[in-house]
């Protein structure tokens, strides 16, 4: 859906902008050689029929300057996304509208997303967004956890990470990362189990409400809500193993980052398809400019105006 709008807008860009310089061309011909040709030749209705095409041309390129702006903004400045889904809670609600710069981790070609000009690199805690590294057509929004080096374990009971830095070139642990978790606090933010209802003749699916919760992580000084659930739990088969690494243990090769998102028993992340690559960067999500009150697949029942400003 990205691509297909950039490609939109670079369409109509090039096309309005034809027919923009056509009229600006002519425009400045007439002015230097009074050129314009004789109406009179011509019969009422051929007159009105060169009236109306010109008329739906320039109109056209009228467009031009709003396409190029919307096209030079869009694609290597600013764009704006909406959040789908829960799986950055406490941070990102459904419902919210952000805004990603585009050019924080460089500037790219928007449609193939090579790199044209290096700018920086992403950095421990950052809020990203990027291209799926499976499903390359789908954005993600998830935080860096890892850097390329890093090696990260995963405690699956209670589900905690480990991280030392720099492992690809020490080979060793003794570059450990701060990181430390507060009490967890029921919070207010709710997700909804279903069960198979066996006693019931139509096996009809019902559900019970657990409350998640909160908790203060600390990697490295850098601090963030996450939201756990400790009801759920997942086989340690379903996480992506490493070539060669113990399952629940990842070593983030170069030029490539360890995602995960903020609500961790509801986030597919790097822990189960793996790394993302550098070349996969959109830009860094700096600002919600508009939240609407909804849950997902629903309608909107108000505005949140408490959550505009910047995302931490």
């Amino acid at each position: 859906m990205s691509n297909t709008l950039t490609l939109f807008l670079l369409i109509s860009t090039f096309f309005t902008g034809c027919f923009w310089i056509y009229y600006r061309i002519k425009e400045i011909k007439n002015y230097c050689f009074k050129n314009t040709y004789n109406q009179q030749e011509l019969s009422p209705k051929n007159q009105q029929n060169i009236k109306n095409c010109n008329y739906f041309l320039q109109s056209l390129a009228s467009f031009f300057p709003i396409f190029f702006i919307v096209f030079i903004v869009r694609s290597f400045i600013y764009e704006p996304f909406q959040i789908p889904s829960g799986s950055m809670m406490p941070t990102l609600l459904i419902g919210d509208f952000i805004l990603v710069e585009k050019f924080s981790y460089g500037i790219k070609n928007p449609i193939t997303h090579n790199t044209l000009i290096n700018t920086n690199l992403p950095k421990r805690g950052d809020i990203v967004v990027f291209k799926h590294p499976i499903d390359y057509n789908t954005n993600y929004i998830k935080r860096v956890i890892g850097l390329p080096g890093d090696k990260i374990k995963y405690d699956i009971h209670n589900k905690h990470i480990k991280i030392c830095k720099n492992f690809l070139i020490q080979h060793n642990c003794k570059d450990k990362l701060f990181i430390h978790y507060s009490d967890a606090k029921t919070s207010q933010f709710a997700q909804k189990i279903y069960f198979l209802n066996n006693k019931n003749t139509q096996h009809k699916k019902i559900f019970t409400l657990f409350n998640f919760d909160i908790l203060e992580e600390t990697i490295d000084h850098l601090k963030h809500n996450i939201l756990l659930l400790n009801v759920v739990t997942t086989l340690k088969k379903e996480y992506y193993q490493q070539k060669n690494m113990p399952r629940l243990t990842w070593i983030v090769p170069e030029h490539q980052y360890f995602m995960m998102g903020d609500n961790r028993d509801n986030s597919l992340d790097s822990r189960y398809w793996g790394f993302v690559p550098e070349k996969n960067l959109v830009g860094k999500a700096i600002i919600i400019w508009m939240s609407f009150d909804k849950n997902e697949n629903e309608w909107p029942t108000g505005i949140r105006i408490n959550r505009i400003g910047n995302i931490h």
